[in-house]
């Protein structure tokens, strides 16, 4: 357990060890460095990832316990089913990244800014040009009305975020990805840090070190770029 911050020198430094991760706030492990390609996958393969608010410095983080999804246990509730089978919605994978992204940076109704902010939207725009980052789109008559975003590596996927303007949107989207990912052979979901919208779409919290254990599998397994409804 840290005592200290860790700092990480601009493009150089390596990620302390999770061991070192405080315990309040709960998985803070380092802080500075870089939004570089490089770093971040760097820091997925990890199981580490940012978030900080706006102004302040890049804050790295490994939570314990961990939040997860495990896509081929993924069971959508009576009513989203329904809605589903509706086809009230049509769903797509990739084809408007940067403006999921920019749905998601939208302040919430209970938030008042966002920590999305203009360094973290270049970045993962720049994750989804070279094939880390993707979307899912949610559509209703011509209109985006929600998706969500992540990262893949390997047979894992690290979901960062995801919007809605029209009720359920976001969990079409979320049921979808785990459809989807399921054919894929797709082994987790990183919901990250738990909460009751989470709870709501299946997630569990898992200790840290299972988490890293089976991340550590999942990465190393062939990486399918397909990202495509069926």
């Amino acid at each position: 357990m840290a005592t200290s911050l860790h700092w990480l020198d601009q493009n150089t430094d390596a990620f302390p060890h999770y061991q070192y991760a405080m315990e309040e706030p709960n998985g803070l492990l380092a802080a500075g460095g870089d939004l570089s390609p490089e770093r971040l996958i760097n820091a997925y393969s990890l199981g580490i990832f940012p978030w900080y608010n706006p102004g302040e410095p890049i804050l790295w983080w490994t939570p314990d316990p961990r939040s997860v999804v495990y896509p081929n246990e993924f069971k959508p509730s009576r009513s989203l089913k329904k809605l589903i089978n509706k086809k009230t919605f049509t769903v797509t994978m990739d084809t408007c990244f940067a403006d999921v992204i920019q749905q998601c940076a939208q302040p919430r109704r209970d938030q008042a800014g966002t920590w999305i902010d203009e360094d973290i939207n270049k970045a993962y725009n720049q994750l989804h040009k070279i094939g880390f980052a993707h979307s899912v789109e949610v559509w209703f008559e011509g209109e985006l009305v929600g998706g969500l975003y992540g990262i893949a590596l390997g047979k894992s996927f690290f979901g960062e975020s995801m919007f809605s303007t029209m009720d359920n949107a976001s969990k079409v989207a979320f049921a979808t990805l785990c459809e989807q990912l399921t054919k894929w052979q797709f082994d987790i979901i990183d919901c990250q840090v738990h909460n009751p919208h989470l709870a709501s779409l299946g997630a569990i919290e898992i200790p840290r070190s299972t988490f890293l254990a089976q991340l550590s599998s999942a990465i190393k397994k062939d990486e399918q770029e397909l990202w495509k409804i069926d």
